[in-house]
């Protein structure tokens, strides 16, 4: 083959190479990859979380309906004990103004009102913000945020904001609306019905007969209505889960990116391993002509131990290699007139179990010091 047909072919790679890119997107091809922990918390710093609106409300009017139930009777008695203590102040206060109230009169009658009325719907007030609190501490825990209270320009590019209408979501909202009214509806017209012949009678009944009737049928329809919105809620929190995951899927190429940018390049990182070994190498070649004793296996493995009483209790491995680092290791030893003796199994206990720069374990002292007597036997040392 010619280098004029090389070239053609290799020009054509390339091209359909860069054309093939035109078919990914921006950000490195389709959403495969269940998010990883890192996506999920900055999701959560920004407010974006799994969570339904419906709980909070459901369980907010299974609350509102069950606390009218057992406390509207004490409520119309406190409501009652206002309107009297208010109408039995009004013929003292026009007496003392000569039929026309004093301001400060009518101001003190309007704050005691307030706060009568605060007092009483306290519990309502209380139990629907504890409510509302425990609802959303159930589906995302403990993390506020005001992140999604800043302004956003993209919320102002009325681009974003007709895509926003017209989006899948929008239409998964429309289709959950009209099931709502739909259902809620059904329960309200079923409930009514059974219950027709008794409303038909409401005109013929004493007036607190009627409206304790007429509220214990809200109240039982308001709890019936409670629960199968609750039961909505808990088929949209199930969905808004399975929403949540597949809008935090991430592309392989951003998993990679982000794993680059949490654990450093992998290139990089590989360099910084091999110079440091490298310099580790460099130290050990420098302390080697210190050596006592070059213990070998004799081809593979090669450990190099130096036994100074002053310095060290027991001996210490200042050198070791595997193969080629081997090799180098005897080679060097021998330059410097280093003795260098065969012991297939010390040797590769040494290397597998000791490291460079510490002392060998008590288990090994005595075979190795059998090298060492062997080593000053043949130097002539007496120590």
């Amino acid at each position: 083959m010619s280098i004029e047909e090389i070239l053609k072919q290799e020009l054509l790679h390339r091209t359909l190479d860069l054309n093939l890119q035109f078919f990914a997107d921006g950000q490195g091809g389709e959403k495969t990859e269940p998010a990883t922990q890192k996506k999920l918390d900055d999701a959560r710093k920004e407010g974006q979380v799994a969570k339904s609106k419906e709980i909070a409300n459901g369980l907010g009017l299974i609350a509102l309906f069950f606390l009218l139930k057992f406390w509207i009777g004490n409520m119309g008695n406190q409501f009652l004990g206002v309107f009297s203590s208010i109408y039995n102040r009004i013929p003292e206060t026009t007496k003392l103004a000569n039929g026309n109230p004093p301001q400060t009169a009518v101001k003190q009658i309007f704050t005691y009102a307030s706060l009568r009325i605060i007092i009483i719907l306290a519990p309502v007030l209380i139990v629907g913000y504890l409510v509302a609190f425990l609802s959303d501490y159930v589906q995302v825990q403990w993390k506020p945020t005001a992140k999604p209270l800043m302004p956003k320009p993209s919320k102002l590019n009325p681009i974003n904001g007709f895509k926003r209408i017209f989006s899948v979501n929008t239409v998964v909202e429309l289709i959950k609306s009209i099931a709502k009214i739909t259902l809620i509806a059904y329960v309200a017209y079923s409930y009514l019905v059974d219950r027709q012949s008794q409303l038909l009678l409401l005109y013929d009944l004493p007036m607190m007969q009627a409206v304790q009737f007429v509220g214990e049928t809200v109240i039982n329809l308001g709890i019936r209505i409670s629960l199968l919105f609750m039961l909505i809620a808990v088929a949209d929190f199930a969905y808004q889960k399975v929403k949540f995951s597949k809008d935090m899927r991430m592309t392989k190429q951003e998993v990679k990116e982000e794993f680059k940018n949490q654990e450093g390049n992998p290139e990089i990182k590989g360099k910084i391993k091999q110079r440091m070994r490298e310099a580790s190498q460099r130290r050990m070649m420098q302390a080697l002509p210190q050596a006592d004793v070059v213990i070998t296996n004799p081809t593979h493995y090669a450990v190099a131990i130096k036994y100074d009483k002053d310095l060290a209790q027991a001996p210490i491995v200042v050198a070791k290699g595997q193969d080629y680092l081997a090799q180098k290791i005897k080679e060097v030893a021998r330059e410097n007139n280093v003795e260098i003796v065969e012991n297939k199994p010390l040797a590769r206990m040494l290397y597998a179990n000791v490291n460079v720069d510490d002392q060998i374990p008590p288990e090994l002292y005595s075979a190795v010091a059998e090298v060492l007597a062997y080593v000053y036997h043949l130097q002539g040392r007496t120590e």
